[in-house]
């Protein structure tokens, strides 16, 4: 019974900790001040500025634009990769795979100014192409190792039946691996590798802070987190309606 209730304490206090900021953000995004911190009543003003906010509207559709086309991306060649390192055996495998670790754990500062370098040294001009191409390259190491890490979870006798019943390597893929799976708030390598004629969100809003906390990034934050929290119950309705729970 003791450690029963030692360990929804912990749990409670964890989440606590984790959702609480949360809660005061969404709670101060109806608040009728434009700075105070002090309640001064409830209003959905800032809401409705917030929609007819032309430049808040298109960097949300630059990084919905950006965020899209990395994920698609990533997600292709990060499962390919994961493939690659699963099935076969070639010289160089395990330093391939350690790798991908370093591109994890790397620093976002030591990436941005990395790829900064990288393009200045191809001339590239910095916008839209040099932020897409930069959200892949950091997005690609996470998704292989998520992939990879339920590849070793699979039986491997899968991929011998699938040979032998004539599926190529390519067919294997297609039809074994994809149906067994199913970048937006980046703001260091972001600030390095994007031009002043392409913005995104996270760079937006971190503009604003620095001029100081207005109450439409209070509601810009309160729908974001809506939103994410809606595709999450998504994804789980979907994920248990297959069966995967």
């Amino acid at each position: 019974m003791i450690n029963r209730f030692t360990k929804y304490s912990y749990l409670t206090l964890v989440y606590f900790f984790l959702y609480f900021p949360i809660l005061v953000l969404v709670i101060y995004s109806f608040n009728n001040s434009s700075y105070s911190l002090l309640w001064h009543g409830f209003t959905l003003d800032w809401y409705r500025q917030l929609g007819s906010d032309t430049d808040l509207s298109t960097v949300a559709l630059h990084s919905i634009e950006v965020s899209v086309l990395a994920a698609t991306t990533a997600t292709l060649i990060g499962t390919l990769a994961a493939t690659c390192l699963y099935r076969y055996v070639f010289f160089g495998k395990q330093l391939l795979h350690g790798l991908l670790f370093v591109l994890i754990i790397s620093p976002d500062i030591v990436m941005g100014i990395s790829l900064l370098v990288l393009f200045f040294l191809l001339k590239m001009k910095l916008g839209f192409w040099t932020l897409l191409l930069s959200h892949i390259t950091f997005c690609i190491p996470f998704v292989a190792v998520t992939v990879y890490s339920r590849l070793s979870g699979l039986d491997p006798h899968i991929f011998e039946v699938a040979r032998d019943l004539g599926a190529s390597d390519f067919t294997s893929f297609r039809r074994v691996i994809v149906p067994m799976f199913l970048s937006l708030d980046d703001v260091i390598i972001s600030f390095f590798v994007t031009g002043p004629d392409f913005q995104i969100l996270p760079l937006y809003i971190y503009s604003l802070v620095r001029l100081g906390l207005k109450p439409e990034l209070n509601a810009l934050c309160s729908v974001m987190f809506l939103i994410t929290l809606l595709i999450l119950l998504l994804f789980q309705f979907v994920l248990r309606k297959r069966g995967a729970y």
